[in-house]
């Protein structure tokens, strides 16, 4: 490619993204972006990375508002292309479309040979962001190049929060108190539970997210992977994302799929987990081994997909409750608290408590979710399990993610907080209130 082939695509590129800021609704993600900013105060590179269409190229755009910078977003046919050889004539492009510009975005630059060097000779002197649908981008080709010279920030689809802020529906802290804005609030959370939390799904509908679910096993899984046996990691895919919530093993899938090797399938797993489609918590074991051998739990990362790719969770609410609470959870340990450790706990006698926080040594938070809109409702063999567990990890932050009860009651010397999942959501759970929104 020629340089003045790349200045009409990297000019054409920044006139779509202009035209839709102007035509779509965009609105600030609840992240952190003085500390996103103060990453890239030091010669480092900024990777977002995250799930394939969450929104990354928005955000790395609204860190660099206001300001004079080059962007190039790779996924791009025109860029087909596009060579390692190539790079320093985008670098020129660059300059001649925007002057001696020191803050630079790459979008999607995996599928270019080499792209790492040519990153790691910007960052040197100007500020750089990266985003990837895959987090291999950082533990093998930017790893390499950088060698601890990045800082990597995980984005998720939007929060309820940004849901509903998206929706022009405002709820602060007075609101609880209010009948008519709860149940409205109910409303939006039940709608949120269907739609999920990508954008593109309000403006475009379900048919979006089909695509979307189809561009992330093809383009991000089977593409970077190249299995041998394609349609039954498909259908692995789909088993899995219809049991979101539930546990699974690898022995299990093997056997399903009849594939020989079991180490298939863990690569297979992890490679949806690369994509950002699944996240697979552990079962909490003080003993390694235990925790290893033990089944997992899986969870997508979207509801919304869940509903568009499986009937069969769609019609399970408690499951589908469970399932934002989990990304919540990863979600508050990507943006908030890097410490924190989420694991599922089980014991042998099938007591089970659907999450446990750890902070270093420490068990700091059990969390149960049941479909419940009343006490009746609440299973009492999920509070025995959560007061078993509280014994045995000594752990007094006991927590009950309810559809609509709310109370705090005493059992047996143990406090357990019953609190609604859009309260908890909005208003208990501490990091939707950190930047005071």
């Amino acid at each position: 490619m020629n340089t003045e082939e790349i200045k009409k695509i990297v000019t054409s590129q920044k006139e779509e993204l202009e035209e839709k800021f102007e035509k779509t609704r965009i609105i600030k993600r609840v992240v952190d972006y003085k500390k996103l900013s103060l990453f890239l105060s030091a010669p480092n590179i900024l990777a977002i990375l995250g799930l394939r269409r969450c929104g990354k190229s928005i955000l790395s755009l609204q860190i660099f508002e206001g300001e004079n910078f080059g962007y190039v977003n790779f996924d791009d046919e025109r860029l087909s292309g596009f060579k390692t050889r190539d790079f320093e004539k985008l670098l020129n492009a660059f300059y001649e479309l925007y002057g001696d510009i020191d803050k630079i975005i790459l979008d999607e630059p995996q599928n270019i040979p080499r792209w790492e060097l040519f990153a790691n000779r910007l960052r040197r002197t100007k500020k750089v962001i990266i985003t990837g649908s895959n987090s291999k981008l950082l533990s093998g080709e930017l790893a390499t190049a950088l060698t601890g010279r990045y800082i990597s920030f995980t984005l998720f689809p939007f929060s309820f929060r940004e849901y509903l802020t998206y929706n022009g529906f405002e709820f602060g802290k007075g609101d609880v108190y209010s009948t008519r804005k709860v149940s409205l609030v109910k409303k939006q959370l039940a709608d949120f539970l269907k739609i999920g939390g990508i954008p593109e799904a309000y403006l475009f509908g379900r048919e979006i997210l089909v695509r979307i679910y189809a561009d992330i096993i093809e383009k991000d899984v089977l593409g970077r992977l190249k299995p041998k046996k394609k349609s039954a990691l498909k259908e692995m895919a789909k088993y899995l994302i219809s049991n979101s919530a539930s546990e699974f093993s690898f022995s299990k899938l093997k056997n399903l799929l009849k594939i020989k090797d079991q180490h298939t399938i863990k690569n297979w797993v992890s490679a949806l987990e690369d994509a950002y489609l699944f996240f697979v918590l552990e079962r909490y074991s003080p003993k390694l081994k235990e925790q290893i051998i033990a089944p997992k739990k899986v969870y997508c990362v979207d509801t919304g997909i869940t509903n568009v790719m499986s009937f069969k969770l769609s019609q399970n609410f408690g499951r589908l409750m469970e399932n934002v609470v989990a990304v919540e959870l990863l979600r508050s340990k990507s943006y908030w608290h890097d410490n924190w450790e989420i694991y599922y706990w089980k014991d042998y006698q099938q007591r089970e408590v659907d999450f446990i926080i750890k902070e270093g040594l420490n068990i700091t938070k059990l969390v149960q979710v049941t479909y419940a809109s009343a006490r009746d409702e609440v299973n009492t063999r999920e509070i025995k399990s959560l007061l078993k567990a509280s014994d045995l990890l000594k752990c007094k932050d006991l927590l009950v993610i309810t559809w609509d009860y709310e109370a705090v009651e005493e059992i047996k010397n143990k406090k357990i907080k019953f609190v609604p999942l859009w309260n908890w959501l909005l208003v208990s759970n501490k990091n939707s209130l950190r930047l005071n929104i």
